[in-house]
């Protein structure tokens, strides 16, 4: 190699360090610009490739909301995990308002309503089929019921079955009924549903970092000439990268957007059938979007999954290519 090219490439190399962090920052943001601008002169392409990404990722971030609004509706169910206190027969009605104040002030009770014995005779005889029967008897012998409604942090099968041990031992209970079978089918059910989106989401996000590999090797098979020469004048390896890296992250940018607003406008599709049939069942149930924190979390993943994806392809490809 002759003094004037190797001489060529040291002041190729030294103009490419950064001397403070400012210069460091801007050159990076020379190459986002740059990058976005490459992308903007192809709009189709660019388009086409940030379209498959944004279809890879909205399923798992759209199964992921609709298990969101699943598990919100299984909070609002009516008796949805509700606890019925038996109070002792001998108990009256002071006592018994007394307790029940007592367990309003409990920091895992949600709602809770008195059925005293009259309207708990009255419910049963209208309920049972037998209320010949029940008019026969000389007095009423149901006992107070106290029917109380967790909160939904307390709904789980574990906490539920805490919260009946707890409210059993209390001396003004005869017993405590709580159906805990719905309960943890219920959440068996979720839990398989969210490690469901898990492997989905897994399996979909390998398929980003191909896609983005994908688009990346061509780009870098474009670009062999330029890179030659970049290598030729003392471009390093990380400077060459760079660019590449950034347009990995526009892409997933790109896709993320696309993946957002295909969730958003299919939740809106689904918002009217979904309200007339909660009507029909007298419900104020209503499907809930993306939150900001959400949409930032995937605006941030689809990048970081387009940046790795272009790291694996520049990293595979650009040690081959070594100036002749």
């Amino acid at each position: 190699m002759s003094r004037t090219t190797r001489r060529s490439r040291s002041e190729f190399a030294g103009a490419r360090r950064p001397a403070n962090p400012v210069v460091y920052l801007l050159g990076h943001a020379q190459v986002a610009v740059s990058s976005l601008g490459r992308l903007a002169r192809a709009p189709l392409a660019t388009l086409m490739t940030a379209a498959v990404i944004g279809i890879a990722l909205s399923l798992p971030i759209g199964l992921h909301v609709l298990l969101d609004n699943l598990q919100r509706l299984g909070g609002a169910w009516d008796g949805a995990a509700s606890l019925s206190l038996f109070l002792n027969s001998d108990l009256d009605d002071t006592r018994a308002e007394q307790l029940a104040e007592r367990l309003r002030t409990d920091p895992e009770v949600e709602s809770l309503e008195i059925i005293g014995r009259d309207a708990a005779l009255a419910e049963f005889r209208r309920m049972s089929g037998i209320g010949g029967a029940i008019e026969a008897l000389d007095n009423n012998p149901l006992p107070i019921v106290i029917s109380l409604q967790p909160r939904t942090e307390a709904a789980t099968p574990e906490r539920a079955q805490a919260l009946v041990d707890r409210f059993s031992a209390l001396d003004e209970v005869e017993f405590t009924q709580l159906d805990l079978q719905w309960v943890r089918r219920f959440h068996a059910i979720t839990r398989i549903a969210q490690r469901g989106v898990l492997v989905v989401g897994g399996l979909l996000g390998l398929a980003v970092l191909l896609i983005v590999g994908n688009t990346i090797r061509l780009e870098i098979q474009n670009r062999h000439a330029e890179i030659e020469i970049t290598k030729l004048v003392g471009g390093t390896d990380a400077f060459i990268r760079r660019p590449f890296l950034y347009c990995g992250a526009w892409y997933g940018l790109f896709g993320g957007m696309i993946a957002a607003s295909l969730v958003i406008a299919s939740l809106w599709l689904l918002q009217g059938p979904v309200a007339h049939l909660a009507d029909l069942y007298q419900s104020e149930f209503g499907l809930s979007a993306i939150d900001p924190g959400s949409a930032l979390l995937l605006l941030g993943a689809s990048m970081l999954l387009g940046w790795a994806g272009s790291w694996l392809a520049v990293g595979r490809h650009l040690s081959d290519i070594e100036p002749s």
